[in-house]
C-alpha cells in the first residue's frame, strides 16, 4: 500500500495552548501521515496607531537562542521560547505522534515553525525517503493552494535526505520549508511570512533554517 492511500485526518484550528498573531490564522493538517501548515494573511487596517517603545524585559523574551525539545532529537535557533503542542492520532498505519513548535516575534508578520511526526517503526524503517519527501511536498502545495517557486534537494548536517521548497499562495503569503526524513521521523522546518516582511528578514530566515540540526538517537 502506498503512502497516499493512508487515512486522512484533520486537526482543528484552535489547537490548545497556541495564541497566534492577529495577521496569522493557522490550520494544522495531518494528511496521509504528513503534517502541513496552511496559513492565511488577513489584511491590516491602514490606520494604525504608532507602536509604543519596546519594553526591554519583553524584548528579552524573544531573544534568539538555541531550542532543544524534551526528547533532544533536534536543535534550532528560535526567537524566544516556542509554543508547544502535541497530539496523537490513530491511523491505518498505527498511532502517529504530532508535535508543533511555533515562535512568533511581536510586531512582525512572521512565524517560525518546526513540526514533526513519527511514523510507526514498521513503516519508518521500510519507507523510501524520496517518496516520503515527494509526497510531503505535494501535500503541502495542495492543502495551502500554493504555487511552487523553488525546490532543491538538501541534506541535514549529518547526512539525512531532505528537500527545500518555497511556495506562495494567492494572498501573497510565502513559505520556505525544509523537509527532512530521519530515523522514521518527518521534520518540517518552516518560515511563514508576507512578501512585504520577507525582505526585512533575509538574515534571520537564513540563520534560522541553517541552524536546524537532527540529533541521532543514542
Amino acid at each position: 500500500m502506498t503512502i497516499k492511500s493512508f487515512t486522512q485526518l484533520k486537526i482543528k484550528n484552535n489547537i490548545r495552548g497556541i495564541r497566534v498573531l492577529p495577521f496569522l490564522t493557522s490550520a494544522f493538517l495531518i494528511l496521509a501521515g504528513f503534517i502541513t501548515v496552511e496559513t492565511s494573511v488577513e489584511a491590516r487596517s491602514s490606520r494604525q496607531t504608532s507602536a509604543p517603545k519596546p519594553n526591554p524585559s519583553e524584548m528579552e523574551k524573544f531573544r534568539w537562542k538555541v531550542f532543544t525539545p524534551e526528547d533532544g532529537r533536534f536543535s534550532v535557533l528560535m526567537p524566544g521560547q516556542p509554543k508547544v503542542t502535541s497530539q496523537t492520532q490513530r491511523t491505518f498505519m498505527g498511532e502517529i505522534n504530532l508535535q508543533l513548535f511555533i515562535a512568533q516575534p511581536p510586531k512582525q508578520e512572521v512565524a517560525y515553525v518546526v513540526a514533526f511526526n513519527d511514523f510507526p517503526d514498521s513503516y519508518g524503517q521500510m519507507a523510501d525517503p524520496e517518496e516520503v519527501l515527494k509526497n510531503a511536498q505535494e501535500m503541502a502545495l495542495k492543502t495551502t493552494k500554493s504555487n511552487l517557486l523553488n525546490q532543491k534537494s538538501i541534506r541535514s548536517s549529518n547526512g539525512h535526505p531532505g528537500r527545500e521548497i518555497e511556495y506562495i499562495n494567492s494572498g501573497g503569503k510565502i513559505t520556505r520549508n525544509r523537509l527532512y526524513f530521519a530515523e522514521g521521523r518527518l521534520y518540517q522546518v518552516m518560515v511563514i511570512t508576507t512578501k512585504r516582511q520577507q525582505k526585512f528578514l533575509t538574515k534571520s530566515i537564513a540563520g534560522y533554517l541553517n541552524s536546524f540540526n537532527v540529533v541521532l538517537k543514542k
